[in-house]
């Protein structure tokens, strides 16, 4: 009796996975089936244009050097003539965007009078470059 007993408790403590394997076979073929249905939109035949009207945007970038100094592009400018380059930037290309870059060591109020003169040039698409964040600090 002791034997039969200790039997039972063997075949009880094995686990029977099959059952769980045909499931996941059986949802996996279910989902490989079903994606592709989801990410299919409606054909269409797009008309022909001899012109593309889609004018992209312009970019700029202004930077702030160390020493104040105010480069559009690559062509330095002063501080004087900034607003003035500006408009005409603005004028000639009424959607251009403006990236500002500057030098974590100029002063903030250096960097304020830049954007002041930005927005009174009318420009409304202003975006700040920075460097990502390392994972140590420093």
């Amino acid at each position: 009796m002791m034997s039969s007993s200790s039997k039972n408790r063997e075949m009880m403590s094995e686990i029977n996975i099959i059952p769980l394997v045909d499931v996941m076979l059986v949802l996996l073929i279910v989902f490989m089936i079903t994606a592709p249905l989801l990410y299919r939109g409606m054909d269409i035949k797009l008309p022909k244009a001899a012109t593309n009207n889609i004018k992209p945007t312009e970019r700029k970038v202004l930077t702030v050097g160390k020493d104040q100094a105010v480069f559009l592009d690559k062509e330095e400018i002063g501080l004087a003539r900034l607003e003035e380059r500006l408009r005409v930037l603005k004028g000639n290309s009424p959607d251009i965007s403006l990236y500002l870059r500057a030098d974590r060591d100029v002063p903030y109020g250096v960097v304020v009078h830049v954007m002041d003169l930005i927005k009174r040039a009318g420009i409304a698409k202003l975006g700040i470059v920075t460097e990502p964040a390392s994972k140590k600090s420093s």
